[in-house]
């Protein structure tokens, strides 16, 4: 089997697979503070309530935005599953070429996601990841990244408008019954959530008009649901979009391992 962990600022998501099929999927809290054995007792912990044994992994393969952490994460692979992982980056074989001024700069997760999306539907793409940041990312239609939109995510925007407007209380991220606010927590809900499917659908369209092309536009991330399943101009939502793409570039470069 293979575990596949990506290492977001906000989440680490995590998945299993068995061949090309995805067993089981989690997310938890990603906390810099955490040591490798703390993280190890928490994976055991998942594993233990999925009914899994970590003696089933045979390989790892890792990407992470989080540069302070890889190497926790890496020491906890190799103790508590006796596997060195492969990390995302440098050197490792993705399988698309990286149209940017400085490739080195593109997060693993945006490149994961550009392998996933491409493998997927063969034809230009656009990725809009809700994340920590809300990103967007164009693939051509021969496999190239090609670079993209970084904008601050949602939960970011909320959590600024509660702590520099002092009245202002913190919210939950949801859909409000009408555009038009009744009372503060529904204003401030309509200002985020139809102020985002706003951006996105602005954003898109620019991208549009800019490649002159109708790329597939696949919506991934934590809030991919809640805010994509606004918009009218995202085809689709795959939360695990992220995972898939690990699993190919670990096939592109280790599949005789397992």
């Amino acid at each position: 089997m293979l575990l596949v962990i990506d290492v977001g600022n906000t989440n680490t998501v995590l998945g299993v697979y068995e061949g090309e099929r995805l067993l089981h999927h989690w997310r938890v809290w990603t906390d810099r503070e955490k040591t490798s054995d703390e993280y190890g007792i928490l994976l055991r912990n998942l594993y233990d309530a999925s009914h899994f044994s970590s003696r089933e992994i045979q390989a790892i393969i890792i990407s992470s935005v989080v540069p302070p952490l890889t190497p926790t994460i890496v020491e906890l692979c190799e103790r508590y599953f006796g596997v060195t992982p492969l990390v995302v980056g440098p050197g490792v074989k993705t399988g698309i070429s990286i149209k940017m001024d400085n490739p080195k700069e593109v997060g693993a997760d945006r490149i994961v996601n550009a392998v996933a999306a491409f493998a997927k539907h063969h034809k230009a793409c656009v990725v809009v990841d809700f994340g920590t940041a809300t990103t967007f990312d164009y693939v051509s239609g021969k496999g190239d990244y090609m670079g993209g939109v970084i904008a601050p995510g949602v939960n970011i925007s909320a959590e600024a408008l509660f702590r520099q407007a002092s009245k202002l209380p913190r919210i939950e991220i949801a859909k409000p019954p009408t555009v038009i606010g009744k009372n503060t927590v529904a204003a401030m809900q309509s200002g985020i959530f139809y102020g985002y499917v706003a951006l996105v659908d602005g954003i898109i369209d620019r991208i549009r008009k800019e490649v002159r092309l109708d790329p597939q536009v696949i919506a991934t991330g934590g809030l991919a649901r809640t805010i994509a399943s606004e918009s009218s101009k995202i085809h689709e939502i795959d939360e695990n979009l992220t995972l898939e793409g690990l699993r190919i570039i670990y096939d592109r470069n280790c599949s005789d391992t397992r």
